[in-house]
């Protein structure tokens, strides 16, 4: 995810696992809490950071607009294929143990990405760094429900939300302090510190627990689905520069979607699968994944393609474009209960709707800025309203998912929706990547109109005709980004339930 946001149904990770009677006392469930928090700092903070520092890596390893995207994606897209199969792995050899291995894994990726002289070598050990997230974050969702009892999940749930809701918060000014006045590979160096803390407290005072019950892993699945993923998107991404009539791309879009038709058709005859689609057929599961799909492809698109206005057209520093971040994060950090509250009182259909359309309405103010803008005339108002909508979706959407489906299933429910959420942004950078890019060639009209797009990205092109052409892309990918919002809000409206009860 870009931004400060995280994806929703963490709560029923935490309440779909059953507890181990182990008799721990309250400090040693202290030290596993921290070691969660420690541990999901890691994946917290490294993309709250980068998304405001992305432009200064464009700069300063000469990446063009694909290899931008690449850079995000190529984390979403290990994290959102693998983070299933990450919390299967835990269930069956451990979940301490793979949380470990997570925790290392992300850490030596980051040595990679923070060493990474080019553009390949950053997006390969980004990639990694997505693996290693999908084997961590499940990982500590997991520990905290093994460890706590029903009766304090909610207040140790609670407490590791709001560390990441304080890590949301500052990671977005980390990053752009570090690449406006020190090096942005100092983000990835971050981590190093952050994991080694996390493994001592760990090895010392997380016990281990498995679920007896645990099935096999889905190796076929999880290989259809990021194979088929990564074609997709290297398709879409490498179209504006290739041409969406060029062999390849038309190879790598057709080859996508028939890999991940195999994935359906193999998750149909697994017995044990990563996504199993008997879930789908509930009209609440169904309709909240597509209200998930929606809003959160709106969400991230905007959080990824927003610092680049900012920094490029309106001429803020990144620290300055973090310091935009910051009223998403205090507003969903500070009132993620009243909105429980609000969803209880009026119901969560009621939130599931006005919710995504508020979002909506925030996306087309932070797109309706000209140039020059300030933080009050600027993306001060849309932020707020983008928070408010999230704020009032997030809460219910997870209680919705985990009331739409049997008891024994909220676990595998709620990690479906936590990927649909994760592969979201990872198909919202891509295909409005190409909308940008169609549109500012369209709109620039010179030759090689992609290589002026990638110079404006990376801070090179600083005409008054090429920062015009990006600020008209970006007003259209905000704008396509709130049809998304205000569409997820009818389909919460259409599928939602009147009530359900908290997932809290």
């Amino acid at each position: 995810m870009h931004g400060p946001q995280r994806p929703p149904c963490e709560a029923g990770q935490v309440q779909s696992v059953t507890a181990d009677d182990a008799g721990l006392s309250q400090g040693r469930k202290r030290a596993i809490l921290i070691a969660t928090v420690l541990g999901s700092a890691l994946t917290f903070i490294d993309g709250s950071a980068l998304g405001v520092a992305l432009p200064a890596i464009q700069r300063d390893l000469g990446a063009g607009p694909a290899a931008g995207q690449w850079i995000s994606n190529a984390y979403l897209l290990t994290l959102g294929a693998l983070v299933l199969t990450g919390g299967a792995a835990g269930d069956r050899f451990g979940r301490k143990r793979v949380f470990l291995i997570g925790v290392v894994l992300f850490a030596l990726a980051s040595v990679a990405c923070g060493l990474a002289p080019s553009a390949e070598l950053l997006i390969a050990g980004r990639a990694i760094q997505g693996i290693g997230a999908a084997l961590l974050t499940p990982g500590a969702l997991a520990l905290i429900g093994a460890s706590f009892p029903p009766e304090e999940r909610g207040k140790a749930f609670g407490t590791w939300a709001g560390a990441g809701a304080l890590f949301g918060m500052i990671g977005p000014l980390v990053g752009g302090w570090l690449a406006d006045h020190a090096d942005w590979r100092a983000i990835f160096w971050i981590n190093v510190p952050l994991a080694l803390a996390t493994i001592f407290v760990t090895l010392r005072a997380v016990p281990e627990s498995r679920d007896p019950d645990a099935k096999s892993l889905d190796g076929l699945g999880a290989g259809l689905a990021i194979a088929g993923l990564a074609a997709l998107i290297w398709g879409l991404t490498a179209a504006p520069d290739r041409g969406l009539e060029n062999g390849w791309v038309l190879g790598a879009l057709g080859g996508g979607v028939a890999l991940l038709a195999a994935f359906v058709l193999a998750e149909a005859k697994e017995a044990h699968p990563m996504m199993p689609l008997g879930l789908f057929r509930s009209p609440v599961f169904s309709g909240i994944n597509v209200l998930t799909l929606l809003l959160y492809f709106a969400l991230s698109g905007a959080m990824f393609f927003l610092p680049f206005d900012l920094i490029r057209v309106q001429g803020w520093s990144a620290t300055e474009a973090g310091s935009a971040m910051l009223p998403f994060a205090v507003v969903m950090g500070l009132f993620s209960t009243s909105a429980g509250w609000v969803a209880d009182r009026f119901g969560a259909r009621l939130s599931l709707s006005v919710g995504p359309i508020l979002a909506g309405v925030g996306l087309i103010l932070l797109a309706l800025p000209g140039r020059g803008a300030g933080y009050v005339d600027g993306p001060l108002a849309g932020m707020t309203v983008l928070a408010i909508g999230m704020t009032l979706a997030v809460g219910p959407l997870t209680a919705a998912v985990m009331g739409a489906v049997d008891p024994g299933r909220t676990g595998v429910a709620s990690g479906v929706n936590n990927a649909v959420a994760r592969v979201a942004g990872l198909l919202a950078v891509a295909l409005l990547g190409l909308v940008l890019s169609a549109i500012f060639v369209a709109t620039l009209d010179v030759p090689d109109g992609r290589s002026v797009l990638g110079a404006v990205m990376a801070g090179a092109d600083t005409s008054d005709a090429a920062i015009d052409a990006f600020h008209t892309a970006f007003r259209w990918v905000m704008g396509l980004s709130a049809a998304c919002a205000v569409i997820a809000g009818i389909v919460g409206g259409l599928t939602a339930p009147v009530r359900v009860q908290s997932a809290a």
